[in-house]
């Protein structure tokens, strides 16, 4: 285990993994707490498994990007630690499954060896930014939002203020007014403008805020229809520190950004948002747009024979999954991957067959797709061979045939009924059915194991979520079926509605009966959600009713797809964000080892990091004693106000001024060498005088017992 740490070369990262080698070893020796753990493990993208004994890994792919050899990379290590398996994500991460813990340091030494991160890939972090899979070479895009997305990554990657919020929280750009990453369903969403100022374009984004999907989904707010782009990255700073201060810690279920705005209302969210500024290390950000060399295909490569089985499907795939860049010269191809899946030696092969004629650039989509870029027009033949050859040439991408599927029951411990299951079945419906279709990218089918929204079923014009259903005292897996959503365009979107659930195996009945009913009775031209308003949420209900009848089960509707003996809700514990309950020694803990992070940071200069170390060395110290004298802790705002009522103004622990006016100087200063200093010390000094407060309680309990 110890000769991985000779092979890392960068020191971060290799601390990084020599603390996640310990704290492995510290919770099987039983000195930390498995929830404690388990925060620590998300946040290094270690994601517990429906199956006891292994973890998922989640990759983590900024904006969706992998080079050839970091594809490459990551496939032998998913042979050497997992199953040969590697699953594209909506969020376009990667993520491979049944891996051991022990394991997972050497794991992570192996893939930062082509500068890939799990880093905060789980857990309450500022999970992957996410952007259009076109950005760059989109033809519709007034510029190109790669380098601001990895400039975001970059800049929130490790930062302080964004290590252990309330939950997760997710950031997306869309390459136009497109909006094809969704900017209406994250916690922050940008999509890309220009104007004309004194002669001269000027760079913004359209800013929106407060949405997400989840059991309860939200559009996202408008806070800026023009924000310069020098001033993006600072306020989406002063959004994390107001949702880490204000945000909820006690319930899971209302713990996001949506809620916290939906409490408080948006206009005194802006202006809590506002206060936060004077705090910043960068009040702008300027974001180097160079834009890096893509690394293009050899013009005149040597390529090996090959044949077009199918020159009926090749035709088909062009139209589909082949469009022309922006660099008009070149082609880029969408690979349709079912499920998202893909094994390590078809990627391999592909890698190895691909190489000659592609850019050394490929991104994962947000439909669990990959895309090729800077394809030479008299090259696509080829690459639609070498797809061909090893499978992966379906056309339609991203049409109704290209369904998006959670992993649902497989592997995930929130699951309810499969996902994938349907999910196959669906594709096989349309494919022999409906074959024509494979051309309508009108309508998108997504599908998740629950009501949680990983397969995006709330944003589908179709949409099913894993549920389920009783009958004569027998449980069997039951679909949510949900119907209207999708992208409207520049920051607007639906949200589909939940109109009936039926058993699982009935499923293929809703499509054929959805799909049939559009075809004979909508307009000429009509799209499929403008179908659905005019007929209205009713007709649906009614049209798909029979489907719910009970009295007609069969034995089979009791076994959901993919499966062999009788169903059975299993639903275990989720680690999407889950809260951790602390103990109030891990909290001094934590208060002391936030000390020692800000100490570090201080001598480093970086001072605006060391301050917000200590600000939160303030709140879990506040934390642990409030919850030794059984005061229950919600948000960082409520701890600190909590405080000064219970210790404070009791005499319990006297600070002068009060503990709220201490801590809060955080937003009071700018962050200079001076006020970092004072205010580390001020630290210092409370945590000391928490510390022997509780030792005096302890004391006293051991004289009273």
């Amino acid at each position: 285990m110890q000769s991985f740490r000779t092979e890392l070369e960068n020191p971060v990262v290799e601390k990084d993994i020599i603390e996640l080698e310990k704290k492995i070893r510290l919770f099987r020796e039983g000195q930390i707490p498995e929830e404690k753990f388990r925060s620590l493990r998300l946040a290094r993208g270690i994601y517990g498994q429906r199956q006891p004994g292994v973890q998922m890994v989640r990759i983590k792919l900024p904006y969706g990007k992998m080079t050839l050899q970091q594809w490459h990379r990551i496939t032998e290590v998913s042979d050497e630690y997992a199953t040969g398996n590697l699953h594209l994500t909506t969020r376009q991460d990667i993520q491979i499954h049944y891996v051991s813990l022990e394991r997972t340091p050497e794991l992570w030494t192996k893939l930062d060896m082509d500068d890939i991160t799990i880093r905060e890939a789980c857990g309450n972090t500022v999970r992957n930014i996410t952007a259009s899979d076109k950005a760059g070479i989109d033809p519709d895009e007034p510029f190109d939002v790669v380098p601001y997305a990895d400039a975001a990554f970059r800049y929130f990657l490790r930062n302080p203020i964004c290590q252990d919020m309330g939950r997760k929280f997710k950031i997306a750009f869309s390459s136009s007014d497109k909006d094809t990453a969704w900017a209406f369903m994250h916690d922050v969403g940008v999509i890309p403008k220009v104007r004309e100022v004194d002669g001269k374009t000027v760079r913004g984004f359209k800013v929106m805020v407060g949405g997400g999907l989840g059991a309860q989904p939200y559009l996202a707010h408008t806070a800026f229809e023009f924000l310069e782009e020098d001033q993006l990255i600072p306020y989406i700073e002063n959004v994390l520190r107001v949702f880490d201060r204000y945000g909820e810690r006690a319930s899971r279920h209302k713990a996001r950004l949506k809620f916290l705005i939906q409490k408080i209302g948006f206009e005194a969210f802006e202006k809590l948002v506002k206060e936060e500024h004077k705090a910043l290390k960068s009040k702008t950000f300027v974001v180097d747009t160079t834009v890096q060399p893509v690394e293009l295909p050899d013009p005149n490569p040597v390529l090996p024979a090959y044949t077009i089985k199918d020159a009926k499907k090749y035709e088909a795939w062009k139209t589909t999954n082949v469009f022309r860049q922006k660099q008009q010269e070149y082609f880029a191809a969408y690979v349709r991957v079912p499920l998202g899946d893909i094994s390590s030696v078809i990627s391999r092969q592909l890698i190895a067959a691909l190489k000659p004629v592609i850019a050394n650039d490929v991104r994962v989509t947000a439909n669990q797709g990959l895309l090729l870029k800077y394809i030479q027009p008299a090259h696509l033949p080829y690459v639609y061979s070498v797809l061909e050859t090893a499978g992966f040439a379906e056309p339609g991408f991203d049409s109704i045939a290209d369904i998006t599927a959670c992993p649902g029951t497989d592997t995930c411990n929130l699951g309810i009924s499969s996902s994938t299951g349907i999910a196959a079945k669906l594709e096989e419906v349309i494919a022999e059915e409906f074959p024509d279709l494979v051309y309508n990218k009108d309508i998108k089918i997504k599908i998740s194991g629950c009501m949680n929204s990983c397969g995006q079923h709330g944003i589908a014009a179709i949409g099913f979520h894993g549920s389920s259903m009783k009958s004569a005292g027998k449980t069997l897996p039951a679909l949510q079926v949900l119907l209207g959503g999708g992208i409207v365009g520049n920051g607007v979107g639906r949200v589909a509605d939940k109109v009936i659930k039926v058993p699982s195996k009935r499923g293929p009945d809703v499509l054929r009966t959805l799909l049939h009913d559009y075809e004979t009775n909508a307009l000429e031209n009509e799209l499929f959600n403008d179908y659905y308003d005019r007929q209205g949420e009713r007709y649906f209900y009614d049209l798909l009713k029979p489907l719910t009848d009970l009295a007609t089960l069969r034995d089979e509707d009791f076994i959901d797809w993919g499966k062999d003996e009788n169903y059975a809700t299993a639903i275990g514990v989720g680690e999407c964000a889950g809260v951790v309950i602390d103990l109030v020694a891990t909290l001094l803990f934590e208060a002391e080892e936030k000390l020692a992070w800000a100490a570090e940071a201080l001598n480093a200069s970086m001072y605006a990091d060391g301050i917000y170390h200590v600000y939160s060395s303030f709140v879990q110290g506040a934390k642990a004693l409030l919850l030794s004298e059984g005061v229950s802790c919600n948000t960082q705002h409520g701890i600190i106000n909590d405080f000064d009522k219970h210790f404070v103004a009791t005499g319990k622990l006297p600070v002068a001024g009060g503990f709220k006016a201490l801590v809060l100087q955080i937003n009071e200063h700018e962050p200079t060498e001076s006020f970092a200093k004072q205010y580390f010390q001020q630290a210092e000094t409370f945590y000391k005088q928490a510390q022997e407060y509780r030792q005096s309680i302890a004391a006293a309990a051991q004289v009273n017992g």
